[in-house]
């Protein structure tokens, strides 16, 4: 007895340190962000009267790095540095392997009509939207400078964005956020003054191939003489480009916090204070992972949680399921907060952060790679760091 008590012991010990070991190494990942510069060498982009669209991106894409750089806990992954040539899938490829937060294409609009002017943010999806497909199709133009690209891209027409629809299966994991980054992007283009043409979706292939948040910012006009003007002046590059970074912090706040180690999760959506529990809410930290069948979930609203609670965020879709345990590979309880016929689902509520942390793992462990710890007061969903600070 004495023996398998000291083995026990033992094993306690070196589980325990395990974990410290694993939380401490995630707790100093940094938050990845890989910016892209629109075009490059022989693909100039759009061109008028002199001014240049790869030029204008390239230093634009440098700006918002080295104020982003400031921030010890945020790592600038570029897709191009210098004046070069960049395959579109390439591009994207470069932030899978390094496994970015986030994917920011830096880009100039043009348009034949002169007047046209303002910015606007693109998130990756499929659209009927005559101007949307048209600048899509513009900037898809770029893969027939690829060598090999009708094999490389088999199945897509450049000339046609719409062939998309044969090759693109929209990872919805990822569409929500994207949507809050271009939104938070534009806010702060308003705040500088900008004509802002808003939020859009359109089948940009730079974005098809990027597994995370990912958005495509057409800064302005290069067509409109005075919005071109400010886009190749260094004043206006250093306005787009704090804009630019202002609105990544801002996201990297929200979403990731300032304490522990948010930066390694990517969020699969922004939950909204709607909550529909299928149990009551309970600050327990050990709920059953064993399904049960003959489980009815419990849909009708409740009073949101009073006080801070953390919960985590499993997953996000367009279908909704029923609360039950082998809905969501055994876990429970589960919640889920629905908004525009979008779904969230999200594991466990308890009051400690670190309790939080154990039922990130487990849910990790289940197979919800992608799940991240959420913070709500009364209902509502507030920053890590401000939760923490309760």
């Amino acid at each position: 007895m004495i023996k398998e008590q000291k083995l026990n012991i033992g094993m306690v010990a070196t589980i325990f340190l395990l974990v410290t070991n694993f939380m401490f190494s995630q707790s100093n990942q940094k938050f990845k962000v890989t910016l892209d510069a629109g075009h490059g060498d022989h693909d100039f982009g759009a061109v008028y009267d002199g001014r240049i669209e790869k030029k204008i991106a390239l230093a634009v894409v440098l700006k918002v790095g080295k104020l982003l750089e400031k921030n010890s806990d945020i790592d600038v992954i570029y897709t191009r540095k210098t004046d070069v040539f960049v395959d579109l899938i390439e591009r994207a490829n470069i932030a899978n392997r390094a496994d970015a937060n986030i994917f920011v294409s830096i880009h100039c609009n043009a348009n034949k009509n002169r007047e046209a002017s303002g910015c606007e943010t693109y998130v990756m999806g499929l659209s009927k939207n005559a101007s949307n497909l048209e600048a899509a199709k513009k900037e898809n133009q770029v893969i027939t400078l690829e060598k090999d690209y009708q094999q490389k891209y088999k199945g897509f027409d450049p000339k046609s964005p719409e062939s998309m629809l044969g090759l693109i299966v929209e990872n919805e994991e990822y569409l929500n956020n994207s949507i809050e980054l271009a939104g938070s992007i534009q806010k702060e283009f308003i705040n500088v003054g900008k004509k802002s043409r808003g939020v859009k979706q359109a089948p940009f292939m730079v974005l098809h191939k990027a597994y995370m948040p990912r958005v495509l910012i057409e800064m302005g006009f290069i067509s409109n003489p005075a919005e071109g003007s400010r886009l190749d002046s260094e004043d206006g590059q250093d306005e787009i480009a704090e804009s630019i970074a202002k609105a990544i912090i801002r996201y990297k706040k929200e979403y990731y916090g300032t304490y522990g180690n948010e930066s390694d999760e990517k969020p699969s959506d922004k939950v909204v204070p709607v909550v529909i529990d299928s149990k009551p809410a309970s600050t327990s930290t050990t709920p059953t992972t064993t399904p049960k069948t003959d489980e009815k979930p419990k849909e009708t609203p409740k009073p949101a949680t009073k006080g801070v609670v953390f919960k985590v965020q499993i997953s996000a879709s367009s279908t909704k399921l029923e609360l039950i345990p082998s809905n969501f590979k055994g876990l429970s309880p589960i919640s889920m907060i629905e908004t525009n016929k979008f779904y969230k689902y999200m594991y466990g509520e308890t009051t400690s952060y670190a309790d939080a942390k154990v039922l990130l793992q487990q849910a990790k462990a289940t197979g919800f790679e992608s799940a991240f710890v959420i913070a709500l007061r009364d209902g509502v969903r507030i920053d890590i760091g401000e939760a923490l600070k309760q």
